[in-house]
């Protein structure tokens, strides 16, 4: 009762918050003007993850502060992330900053030391690759809704409250966003929420982990299907040469909207995919070791089947618009 009061609150925060970054009066009315690599057509305010920011604070505020380190390390990535979206701050700084909160957190959250390097880049990564998925109508909301679902459940059968409110917090916050920003956007999420909302799936999930809640190959299957597409489109750009850092449009996610199932079709398939990851990753952890392992290797042949899938279709989609061009 006490978790749904406080998701309560940040959900109606969030959606006050976010209702009025809407209006083109107010100050945080930050707009993301499209380019080529773009997916929208229209200039649309980026600030709706500072409403899910907002949401949040009040209610983890309201209950207490729980877990403390990480949720003031994601604030003040929400507070550079921000600038960087009225500014556009250097690579570096971002980059450094992503990591230096991930240092701090995974130096306070117990984590065996030979461990800490392979964490912070882990934890870096996640922060980052949240951001490259955040580019389609409802996408990164729907992630954070049916991932931060997920831990709140496992939390809360591990009885681990305080990961068990943050997580609820976060899920209701991602939910109210979804008002806005299922196809089509009034609003994005921008940096300020995708960054800040990355970073605190891989800290909850270390913390899960470092505590005994969960093992640690339960938050890499509930957030997989953004961590498979964000890492497949990295090494495949890797292969090629490219400059991984530069903004592209080689996704899965984006190859499916510009293939022809647009915004709307593309959020629901993947919503289909992040609502079963999370529900087997809950149902695998009743599971003996064998089962884990078979579960985690039917998801790889899942994402193995589902990536080709899209390959063959962005294939013809591709060849179709060469014969058009051709032709005229």
């Amino acid at each position: 009762m006490v978790t749904l009061l406080y998701g309560s609150v940040a959900a109606a925060v969030a959606a006050f918050l976010i209702g009025r970054f809407c209006d083109p009066r107010s100050r945080f009315h930050l707009l993301d003007r499209p380019n080529a690599r773009s997916l929208h057509e229209n200039p649309t305010p980026r600030s709706g993850g500072l409403g899910i920011q907002g949401g949040v604070a009040v209610a983890w505020a309201l209950a207490g502060a729980p877990l403390a380190t990480i949720m003031i390390a994601a604030f003040l990535l929400a507070a550079v992330s921000l600038v960087d979206d009225a500014r556009h701050l250097p690579v570096v700084v971002r980059f450094g900053a992503h990591l230096l909160a991930a240092g701090v957190v995974v130096a306070t959250a117990g984590v065996p030391a030979v461990w800490w390097l392979p964490a912070v880049l882990a934890l870096g990564w996640m922060t980052n690759l949240y951001n490259f998925m955040d580019g389609s109508d409802g996408l990164a909301g729907g992630m954070a809704l049916f991932g931060f679902a997920a831990y709140g459940v496992a939390a809360a059968i591990g009885r681990a409250e305080d990961l068990t409110l943050v997580s609820a917090c976060l899920a209701a916050g991602a939910a109210a966003f979804l008002a806005f920003n299922f196809h089509p956007a009034r609003i994005f999420m921008g940096d300020v929420g995708s960054v800040p909302i990355g970073f605190v799936a891989g800290a909850l999930g270390l913390e899960g982990w470092v505590r005994g809640v969960w093992p640690i190959w339960f938050p890499v299957m509930v957030f997989s299907p953004f961590i498979a597409d964000a890492s497949a489109t990295l090494v495949r750009r890797l292969l090629r040469r490219k400059k991984v850092w530069h903004a592209h449009r080689d996704h899965y996610y984006q190859r499916m909207v510009r293939s022809g199932l647009g915004h709307r079709n593309t959020a629901l398939i993947w919503y289909a995919v992040m609502l079963g990851c999370g529900l087997t990753a809950l149902a695998a952890l009743g599971f003996p070791p064998f089962g884990q392992v078979a579960v985690l290797g039917l998801w790889v042949v899942l994402f193995w089947v589902g990536a080709a899938v899209v390959d063959r279709r962005w294939s013809r989609h591709v060849s179709a618009e060469r014969i058009g061009i051709d032709a005229e």
